[in-house]
């Protein structure tokens, strides 16, 4: 046996890197795979970079993929499309949102394709032709493997098609067996294949059928399957309602940053688009609050439209307070008495 065939398969790097010239310093003699410390811990912008978003209220960070799960027919497919039309250039936002173009989409449409090309007819035009035929990818029906087996596949596929944006629809037909933790692993591991390769990600996925106590699915544990597939994303939106509603609830259940909503999506379906129908302005709701002032149970059951909002979302409606009253545009006033509650005021710039 000779040296070489000795030491095959013992340097794991071997027939991927290229070796440096001898004479080149110790410290150059690293794959381009590792990142130096100090960049990887030091060099981290305030904010997310977004892909769909802006500040701190990221739908889409880049580099971390973004999950829409839903039950069937409250129109996943349809707000995707409306990403997608923004990512092409060929609008400035989605839900009100800016989202960043990119150069070219893949949409694997594996789930209904022939449904989901009905939808996409209603929201694009004639005049859209070229930048369609130049910028996005289509690939119909189920991919040439499974991609939770063949890990490699899908940053094989984005390569091919020269896409910096892949779009699946839906996971349940890219893998099969999600509720299985191999499975939803081995997914994982061709989802963070693509990322590292720069390409953003987004996901459609379903909801289990109901949440806890029969109502709406509105944690990450209401997403269906393995854990990984909620764990390895960075952002996760759930939509609700039944098929076929104009109106859905919105609910942001994973962050990058700050969470973004919720509140009442109204679907257009003949010409395919969706606008946000209706925010709380806290502002507004401490203007008319009145010489009580505003707490964060009061603006919790406003934000979350529930009379019995829980510990998490009266913390979650008392942090937008607190930004706010760090921002000047609020002033909170502490209890007069022990275990009594804040009220939140307009600052004296806001009285007039």
């Amino acid at each position: 046996m000779t040296d070489v065939e000795e030491g095959a398969g013992s340097d794991p790097w071997a027939g991927k890197v290229p070796p440096l010239p001898e004479e080149a310093p110790e410290d150059e003699q690293l794959p381009k795979a590792f990142v130096r410390g100090g960049a990887f811990v030091l060099d981290v912008p305030d904010t997310p970079p977004a892909v769909w978003g802006e500040g701190g209220d990221v739908l889409w960070a880049e580099g971390e993929a973004l999950m829409v799960a839903a039950p069937q027919g409250v129109g996943k497919t349809t707000v995707a499309h409306q990403v997608v039309r923004a990512r092409l250039g060929l609008q400035e936002n989605a839900l009100g949102f800016p989202v960043t173009e990119g150069r070219r989409v893949l949409l694997l449409s594996m789930d209904r394709p022939a449904q989901a090309r009905r939808a996409a007819h209603r929201i694009f035009a004639k005049d859209d032709r070229d930048v369609l035929d130049d910028r996005l990818i289509v690939w119909e029906g189920p991919p040439p493997f499974d991609l939770a087996t063949r890990t490699d596949i899908l940053a094989a596929m984005c390569e091919r098609a020269k896409a910096d944006t892949v779009v699946l629809d839906s996971l349940k037909d890219a893998a099969i067996g999600l509720s299985d933790d191999a499975v939803g692993a081995g997914y994982n591991r061709a989802r963070q294949t693509v990322l590292a390769a720069g390409v953003q990600v987004l996901e459609l996925h379903h909801t289990r059928k109901a949440g806890a106590n029969g109502g709406e699915p509105n944690t990450i544990s209401d997403v269906y399957g393995s854990t990984w597939l909620t764990s390895g994303t960075g952002s996760v939106i759930s939509l609700y309602g039944d098929p076929g509603d104009p109106i859905v609830s919105f609910r942001h259940l994973k962050q990058p940053m700050n969470e973004v909503g919720p509140f009442q999506l109204i679907h257009d379906h003949p010409s395919g688009t969706t606008s946000v129908m209706h925010t709380v302005d806290l502002v507004e709701l401490v203007r008319a609050s009145g010489p009580e002032g505003l707490t964060a149970l009061a603006a919790a059951e406003a934000l979350f439209e529930t009379k019995k909002p829980s510990r998490a979302d009266k913390e979650k409606a008392r942090r937008r307070l607190e930004a706010l009253t760090a921002s000047s545009v609020l002033a909170r006033l502490e209890p007069k008495y022990p275990g009594g509650s804040a009220a939140y005021y307009l600052a004296a710039r806001e009285q007039g």
